[in-house]
């Protein structure tokens, strides 16, 4: 490239944010050396309703779209070139004129069980609380467990640690991949399998997006992408969206590949109170990945009634 305009990577302020951020920074200096050069990349911290609102569910104060909102607007006002987004939290349908033109290799998928007292959610003694914002946990863990009373629990990785250690409940779940882009895979107590906690849409995924028609930053974001992450969270977001998918609903959704030509994609849908778990999976070809997921939300969502797409009054 031989422009020397600076381009700004948006992101959240909180440590994990900044952590992606700097991850992102790096890789394209990686893959573009002269935007080593000072001045050629700068981080700009963009405070978010999300971050700022921790005491009340985001299904009561308007959903995932408030940890993106802001960064979207500041894309658009051309604050930003780019943006550094965790998958999980960016709505299922993108805001016209912005492109996600990549994503990062996936890191570990799965759920993380913190809790000093029990090695597992089968282990936690009869009765005991465990804090999660989401609704996807908490659903799947009462689906197993009835007895566990689910508090929402809000805050980024460390006020998280710092509430569980004071007694404030018995148990909290983080994902695996934001305490390994910390450091700190050994806070978790064990990592939960899928097979037990379905993972989020796009968990462990990193995404940039950038504004359409910024065919510079597009080129520069291009070259980062990693073509298996990009084929399953795509075909994950194709089963969220079928199902019409947001945090007022319990979740999850898989998509990895078991061969170098195919692919398994695993859905679960079940109420905000833990009842009426449904799942179904898919195995096929990778070029057919997005339609098999489509294919999987049409099956649940005609299993489903009103009841599983309403939040929770608890």
């Amino acid at each position: 490239m031989t422009t020397h305009r600076t381009i700004r990577i948006g992101t959240r302020g909180s440590p994990l944010a900044m952590a992606q951020a700097h991850e992102v920074r790096d890789r394209l200096i990686a893959a573009h050396p002269d935007l080593a050069e000072p001045g050629r990349l700068e981080i700009i911290d963009v405070k978010t309703t999300g971050d700022k609102i921790l005491d009340r569910p985001l299904s009561e104060i308007g959903g995932k779209a408030l940890f993106t909102k802001e960064l979207d607007d500041a894309m658009l006002r051309g604050d930003i070139e780019i943006a550094v987004h965790s998958m999980k939290d960016v709505e299922t349908n993108i805001l016209d004129g912005i492109v996600l033109p990549a994503l990062l290799p996936r890191e570990d998928v799965r759920d993380a069980f913190m809790c000093l007292t029990a090695k597992s959610i089968a282990e936690l003694k009869e009765g005991a609380v465990v804090g999660t914002a989401s609704l996807r946990r908490g659903a799947q863990i009462k689906a197993r467990r009835p007895d566990i009373q689910v508090v929402n629990f809000r805050g980024n990785v460390q006020s998280r640690l710092r509430k569980l250690h004071e007694g404030q409940v018995d148990a909290t779940m983080l994902a695996m991949a934001g305490l390994n882009r910390l450091g700190m895979a050994e806070k978790a107590t064990a990592a939960l399998e899928p097979t037990e906690m379905l993972p989020a849409v796009g968990q462990g995924a990193i995404g940039i997006t950038c504004r359409a028609g910024d065919s510079e930053s597009i080129a520069l974001v291009e070259a980062l992408n990693h073509q298996e992450t990009y084929t399953c969270v795509t075909a994950e977001r194709a089963f969220l969206r079928r199902l019409d998918g947001s945090c007022r609903t319990p979740i999850g959704g898989w998509c990895r590949f078991t061969g170098p030509d195919t692919i398994r994609f695993d859905g679960l849908v079940v109420r905000p109170d833990g009842t009426g778990l449904l799942e179904t999976f898919r195995e096929g070809p990778v070029s057919e990945a997005h339609a098999l997921a489509d294919d999987a939300g049409k099956e649940l969502k005609a299993h489903c009634g009103p009841e599983y797409f309403i939040m929770s009054t608890e």
